[in-house]
């Protein structure tokens, strides 16, 4: 009983159950004294019709609201100086589990956004581990945070997730909204196959199982927009950005809609939640000077946390009528310094214009290492196949971080730097001697490269 007791005091449980059973999407606005909408109309539940009272937890305002952040769910919050537990009834299966944070001091200052330092976790799953939501915004420029991560919900049909702070008394932990959605199988299930693994002696492929945790590290949509989860398929909700600040250097390439009557045809291997159309309806290529294409790699760069493995899944779909029959455009694909794709003719892989494709791969960052680094995507024209148009092109990419042996997804804080990915820097080009691997050297000509680019453009 005493332990029961210390239970609760220690824990604050809220239970939202989906009487659907079969598919679960709960948005919580947490701190919330009532249901609110969002700017997207998507409507939020106050957590307090569903909250087991626990003295260990408040619901706190921000004390003040940045331009940029919406009211809904990021004005009020659930803190605690000790740990708290929310507790969901959702659809067995996997499921997006997304964390809202807005780093604000809070109750007028008596909580600093520079305290906040706690981890999550979801049953021998570590999702954040001695987090800072203000280190983490500073760090990527943003004012506020959404974590996403995609979870196994176990047969009985229960999600539970713990918020602890890192130094008990000292420093809490909070969040501001949580989301939970029910998701098919995105990887090696079904119609899709499992992602290579790439590594220097022979790509194999990677089982990405049902019990595999991830984490949503990038998801761009490539030559296009920005889209809100309203604009996402299948019912997933989920945001993808503008691929602009990832491009590495001056030469950015095109960006480019889908011509006029050109219609997006999904396959039957491509189910529609894969990718919204307005994903394949733009692109971003290396442009139409091949002198130019030839003497620089068309490259993004995402900063990740080093002793994971990665799942990088490319989109492409030719939009163009002037791309339509075989050895049009055709390139190779270079990730993490090696070679991911020969020889890439999206209109073969996927079989006519306007008919998306995807292919997934899986690489290790630094295995053993810590802290921060770059994984980089790159695309080279391929000449050996003397194609109409020496360029490259993708419509989309996701990059995902996969739970290591001990369960964790939890990295590092981020450092604050003073430039972002997306500063203009020095252009890397070549292959290297082998031509099996993708150089980072500094070409000769970069400085002129640049400035060929940007007088183009």
């Amino acid at each position: 009983m005493a332990s029961v007791y210390l239970l609760i005091i220690l824990c604050f449980i809220a239970v939202v159950a989906d009487s659907a059973a079969t598919s679960t999407h709960i948005l919580l606005n947490c701190g919330a004294s009532s249901n609110s909408s969002d700017m997207d109309g998507r409507e939020w539940a106050s957590d307090t019709s569903h909250a087991l009272s626990s003295p260990s937890t408040s619901a706190s305002n921000a004390d003040h609201q940045d331009p940029s952040v919406q009211t809904v769910p990021y004005m009020t919050a659930r803190t605690s100086k000790s740990a708290f537990i929310y507790t969901f009834r959702a659809a067995p299966g996997r499921a997006f589990v997304r964390l809202y944070f807005y780093p604000s001091d809070y109750d007028h200052g008596t909580l600093t956004a520079s305290d906040a330092l706690f981890s999550v976790t979801a049953g021998p799953y570590t999702l954040l581990d001695n987090f800072n939501a203000s280190v983490t915004a500073q760090a990527s420029a943003t004012a506020h945070i959404t974590r996403e991560f995609a979870l196994s919900i176990p047969s009985a049909g229960v999600l539970s997730l713990t918020f602890s702070p890192s130094r008990p008394g000292a420093s809490y932990a909070f969040v501001n909204g949580i989301e939970v959605v029910s998701v098919p199988e995105l990887f090696g299930s079904g119609q899709f196959n499992s992602p290579v693994l790439l590594n220097s002696a022979r790509p194999t492929q990677y089982v990405v199982d049902a019990n595999t945790a991830f984490e949503t590290v990038a998801r761009l949509n490539v030559g296009g927009s920005s889209l809100s989860p309203g604009a996402d398929s299948g019912g997933l909700y989920r945001s993808w950005v503008d691929d602009s600040p990832y491009i590495f250097g001056a030469a950015v390439g095109v960006s480019y809609a889908k011509d006029p009557n050109m219609t997006i045809r999904y396959p039957t291997t491509v189910p529609g939640y894969v990718a919204p159309p307005e994903v394949y309806s733009t692109a971003r290529s290396m442009g139409p000077n091949a002198a130019i294409n030839l003497n620089y790699n068309l490259t993004w760069i995402v900063p990740v946390d080093a002793g994971f493995y990665y799942v990088i899944r490319l989109h492409f779909c030719e939009i163009q009528f002037a791309v339509t029959g075989l050895n049009k455009r055709v390139f190779d694909v270079f990730i993490d310094n090696q070679t991911a794709v020969r020889d890439l003719d999206v209109i073969s892989m996927s079989g006519g214009a306007g008919i998306p494709y995807y292919t997934d791969f899986v690489v290790a960052i630094s295995r053993g290492g810590e802290g921060e680094e770059e994984l980089w995507v790159a695309l080279h024209p391929n000449v050996v196949t003397r194609p109409e148009y020496y360029d490259a092109m993708l419509n989309g990419m996701e990059v995902f971080k996969l739970n290591d042996s001990a369960g964790n997804l939890a990295g590092p804080n981020p450092t604050v730097r003073a430039e972002k990915p997306g500063s203009v820097g020095p252009v890397w080009v070549g292959l290297s001697s082998s031509g099996d691997s993708m150089g980072r050297g500094l070409g000769v000509v970069g400085g002129l490269l640049c400035m060929l680019v940007l007088s183009w453009l």
